[in-house]
């Protein structure tokens, strides 16, 4: 670099702008692509105030279902013998799901539980990586909500259906830590599996 060539020292400070220019596309490539986010909720309610509960339940699920941001909210009833209701819901991403969990409607449903449910448990899980070992597929995002739900709905019904008559002595937290154990360990187990007999499902309109 030179003072006697101006056109020498315009190119050599230019240098870093350019580095900063290509350091920040780079960012910007680089930033991860927001994923879908699935809660769900499961609540025992007290045996009397279960007709309340699901009044509550069918309501705050509607506002949720029009929400900004929203892929499907569905509630999942207990089998028999049982009083645990699951409430999922699934929001396009982290921003929008925290809107919905700062929003007046839900606030106004969570103030009218106490009294009618003893216990719950609240899991998050972003996209399918919780269940698969590797990338989980990237399709539209409503067919990984709905092959979710469906075996959520199958192994909890299973185990209302073949466990709980046979522990339903047992104190209520016992039950509902089998209860998860189940059904994580058998998502565990089988969505692999599942996941590649249903790639092309999965990926629908996206699949190369």
């Amino acid at each position: 670099m030179t003072w006697a060539s101006p056109g020498r020292w315009q190119q050599d400070v230019s240098v870093p702008q350019r580095l900063r220019a290509r350091s920040g596309a780079a960012e910007e490539t680089m930033q991860p692509t927001p994923e879908p986010v699935t809660v769900t909720v499961a609540r025992v309610v007290r045996p009397d105030r279960r007709v309340a509960f699901e009044r509550a339940a069918a309501a705050v699920l509607a506002e949720a279902a029009n929400f900004p941001g929203n892929l499907g909210a569905s509630l999942l009833r207990p089998g028999p013998g049982s009083y645990e209701y699951h409430l999922v819901y699934r929001f396009a991403d982290d921003d929008s799901l925290a809107e919905w969990e700062r929003s007046a409607q839900r606030r106004d449903f969570l103030a009218r539980l106490p009294g009618m449910v003893e216990d719950e448990r609240y899991a998050r899980v972003t996209g399918l990586e919780g269940f698969f070992p590797g990338p989980a597929p990237q399709g539209p995002a409503w067919r990984s909500w709905l092959l979710t739900v469906a075996v959520v709905l199958v192994f909890t019904s299973t185990f209302q259906v073949l466990a709980v008559p046979f522990i339903e002595d047992w104190p209520w937290p016992l039950r509902l830590l089998l209860s998860a154990v189940f059904v994580v360990t058998a998502l565990r187990l089988v969505m692999p599996w599942l996941s590649r007999r249903l790639q092309p499902w999965l990926l629908g309109s996206r699949r190369r």
